[in-house]
């Protein structure tokens, strides 16, 4: 695991003596008392940290050295911060240790302080007693502490929010509310420092403030925001940002705070919502601070009387739309491109908070929100904006009676079709149909005929995508689109080549002058072929089952066998196939069960042949075959034609052992008159009479070349479907000895042609000994060979109206007699 040098280290830290790190302390001390810290001192502290976490006890530092390395946590070297914070993890922290953490070093507390304060927090008291303190160091006015103090103090705060939000009070949250809303709302309008023009005359009584600016460069007019550009921020300004990146957290937790006024709260929202949802008048602070106020930031004009988390929503909302004014503007630089996407999907998302506390704004939220969808649809590169404005209309579009039919035409047809291949779009829009599996299934008729599409994330990148799909399919599965479904699903690989051949059918040019020629490439870019691929790029359900030229697609499609993309798709499709008969049989009658078994057995042949492909899907229909007869024995006479085709067929003993085994275990176990009346004594002669040719064929003669000996399991099933349908129908009972009993003097000369092994060859006729055995008497062959139900789930010790508890009871009584 760790290289011999490595080793060594961590063997010397392990066996230090106590004398010798001592001398170490002592010496460290002594650097650190030093006015300027260097590479030794750096050192110094990794060899110190390496030495207590090689150790499993945890040591307590001398006091000198463990103040000396607390001084060290708010130095203005990150390094020294970090590797400080570090080796103090490793120790005992001192008595009371947070509790006796001073407001003095609270405002000038950084990340990795706060870091080491919280994993040294003995209780849920000392988070509480930390989180108190941020908060009273959040009230200092900006010139009692540092000038970056408060900087720090948000983000820890976010930190507790997510780990132990127990420790906030109502009084906690309020706080809390009024800073988010002074520094979301009020913040400067002029960059930090002063602006000059330069100049000999240049000094700091000729620098001016500077407005702060748009990103295309015009002056802004309104208040700031992270879209807000300028050559230096004042701390009011950071803590704009900072607010910004924490609200939608905090909007999402401060519900989950114990609040003993919730019901005064709520009456005087509801109270105060009519009036703010129609109102509207300049904001109190704005005025006073003279800036311009837009359409975003007028409010109403009982904003001032609203409580804390009410007047927080309303100073988000005014936020959120000032940043969506914002990313209507042209950036000059792309970074500040990709700064107003994230602003915009952050900003979406806020507003659909908002809007889900209070319903009020929904009315006042959606011009904005349809306007954005109508700039942006167009745009493919928004796309991952797009998606949080499609929660938005999924979350509120009923409430507001409006079309979402051009939202869900772009996230089900135009993503999928399109953007396949781009793995952040394909994560986001796979979590969010998770997130709203149940919305969608009963609210966006779009969604379950979408399949195909949605498929082609799972064919480009399977390892990616899969646990997303197990987790969706289910929801896929209906009565009318389980057929399409299954078939889509064993055609996967081959929609996994064909998104590569698209994909460098558009990079590569027509005719290459170097290098090897892709015939499939060209069969995709041929017009005669054009339509097999085209099915398969299809973007929704209900143009047809399958492909009717399946085989021509394989043919086209041989030598995509072993891309790695195909090969990793072909490896998720058993699991898909599981989930999907899973379901299946829970929304499926019996006819539609009854034509997924002639798909199965149709498909069997039409796979692509990929090494492992064709027996791992032949071992899930196997095993599924055998459940849906189970459920329904009468699916064998539903399908008995297709059955019987399928086992007299005698190049499926040889292609498909696994399937075939299993339809002739379902034919000789379920084709009787007890599991369907329907059933006749001449459709199990045709079945005796189909199954013995094939038995008769594969004993009698050598393996096709090329081709292995017929296995085991697949004779014994045969004798045994034989000997049940004898069992059934006595007059074939004559011919069944007969052929077990040449079986067994054919077998007395030695080896045979048609096995190979001799410890198989015995048990082939150790079991139709067997079974010749049982078919002298007829009526116990079937007793033993296809016993009624209450045979094989026997509860006579159960049932009282029956003697054989009144005799057990006996014999037991007389077996423990005195």
């Amino acid at each position: 695991m760790y290289s011999h040098g490595s080793e060594s280290l961590i063997k010397q830290a392990r066996e230090i003596q106590d004398s010798e790190l001592q001398k170490f302390y002592s010496r460290l001390v002594k650097l650190l008392q030093g006015k300027e810290l260097g590479y030794e001192t750096v050192d110094s502290l990794q060899r110190l940290h390496l030495i207590l976490s090689a150790n499993k006890y945890i040591r307590t530092l001398p006091p000198e050295l463990q103040r000396r390395l607390q001084s060290l946590l708010s130095s203005p070297a990150e390094q020294f911060q970090v590797l400080s914070s570090a080796v103090l993890r490793e120790t005992l922290p001192p008595a009371a240790h947070s509790g006796n953490y001073s407001q003095e070093n609270i405002v000038q507390l950084n990340s990795h302080a706060a870091a080491l304060l919280l994993s040294q927090a003995g209780s849920r008291a000392d988070v509480s007693s930390l989180c108190s303190q941020l908060l009273r160091g959040l009230e200092s006015r900006q010139s009692e502490g540092p000038t970056n103090s408060l900087t720090h103090t948000l983000p820890i705060l976010n930190t507790i929010l997510t780990h132990n939000l127990e420790c906030l009070t109502e009084d906690h949250v309020t706080l809390l509310s009024k800073k988010l809303v002074d520094w979301l709302r009020y913040a400067s309008i002029l960059q930090g420092g002063g602006a000059s023009s330069g100049g000999f005359f240049t000094g700091p009584r000729s620098r001016q403030p500077v407005p702060i600016a748009e990103l295309d460069g015009t002056v802004s007019g309104d208040f700031f925001t992270v879209l807000c550009v300028g050559q230096s921020f004042t701390e009011d300004q950071w803590m704009n940002v900072f607010s910004f990146s924490a609200l939608r957290h905090w909007l999402l937790t401060y519900h989950s705070v114990s609040n003993g006024n919730g019901t005064a709260d709520t009456a005087h929202r509801l109270q105060l919502s009519l009036s703010h949802s129609h109102s509207f008048s300049n904001d109190d602070r704005s005025e006073v601070d003279g800036s311009v106020v837009s359409m975003v930031s007028v409010t109403s004009s009982s904003s001032r009387l609203l409580p804390p988390k009410e007047r927080l929503r309303e100073k988000s909302f005014q936020y959120c739309q000032r940043l969506i004014e914002q990313s209507d503007r042209k950036a000059h630089k792309k970074s500040d491109a990709d700064l107003q996407k994230a602003c915009l999907v952050e900003a979406v998302c806020i507003l659909d908070c908002v809007c889900e506390e209070d319903a009020s704004l929904v009315f006042r939220a959606f011009p904005c929100i349809k306007a954005l969808f109508g700039r942006l649809s167009s745009d493919l590169s928004f796309a991952r904006v797009l998606l949080p404005i499609a929660q938005f209309y999924l979350n509120h579009g009923e409430m507001a009676a409006v079309d979402c039919g051009s939202v869900w035409a772009l996230v089900f047809a135009r993503f999928p079709a399109e953007l396949f291949n781009d793995p952040f779009l394909a994560h986001e829009l796979l979590r969010f149909l998770r997130l709203n599996l149940e919305s969608l299934q009963h609210r966006v008729p779009q969604y379950t005929h979408s399949f195909p599409n949605l498929l082609k994330f799972l064919a480009w990148d399977s390892p990616a995508v899969v646990d997303d799909f197990v987790d969706l399919l289910p929801s896929l599965v209906t009565a009318g689109t389980a057929v399409e479904l299954l078939h889509t699903l064993l055609d996967l690989p081959c929609l996994s080549a064909t998104l590569v051949l698209q994909v460098r059918s558009t990079c590569l040019p027509i005719s290459e002058q170097s290098g090897r020629g892709l015939l499939s490439l060209d069969a995709f870019r041929s017009a005669s072929f054009r339509g097999l691929f085209l099915f398969l790029l299809r973007g929704e359900a209900g143009s047809g089952d399958t492909i009717d030229r399946l085989s021509t697609l394989h043919e086209l499609l041989v030598e995509t066998a072993d891309w790695p993309r195909v090969v990793q798709c072909a490896q998720t499709v058993p699991v898909l196939l599981h989930i999907f008969f899973n379901t299946v049989i829970t929304v499926a009658d019996e006819k539609l069960l009854a034509h997924l078994i002639l798909v199965m057995l149709e498909r069997s042949s039409l796979l692509l042949n990929i090494p492992k492909y064709n027996k791992e899907i032949h071992r899930v229909f196997s095993s599924h075959l055998l459940r849906l007869c189970k459920l329904h024995p009468s699916l064998v006479m539903d399908q008995s034609h297709e059955l019987l085709e399928f086992s007299g067929a005698t190049a499926n003993v040889y292609s498909k052992e696994e399937l075939y085994t299993h339809v002739v275990w379902v034919l000789g176990e379920y084709l009787s008159v007890s599991c369907d009346s329907r059933c006749s004594v001449t459709l199990i002669t045709s079945c005796f009479e189909a199954l013995e040719a094939v038995l008769f064929e594969i004993t009698s003669s050598a393996p096709p070349p090329g081709t292995d000996c017929p296995a085991p399991r697949v004779v014994t099933t045969l004798m045994s479907a034989l000997a049940k349908l004898a069992s059934r129908s006595h007059d074939l009972i004559p011919r069944v000895s007969l052929f077990l009993s040449k079986l067994r003097t054919v077998t007395r000369g030695g080896s045979v042609a048609w096995c190979s092994d001799e410890e198989d060859l015995v048990a082939i006729v150790t079991r139709g000994e067997e079974l010749w055995s049982l078919l002298k008497a007829p009526g116990v062959a079937q007793s033993v060979l296809t016993p009624p139900a209450h045979v094989t789930t026997p509860q006579w010790h159960r049932d009282t109206n029956v003697a054989l508890p009144l005799r057990l009871r006996t014999l037991t009584n007389l077996t423990h007699s005195h």
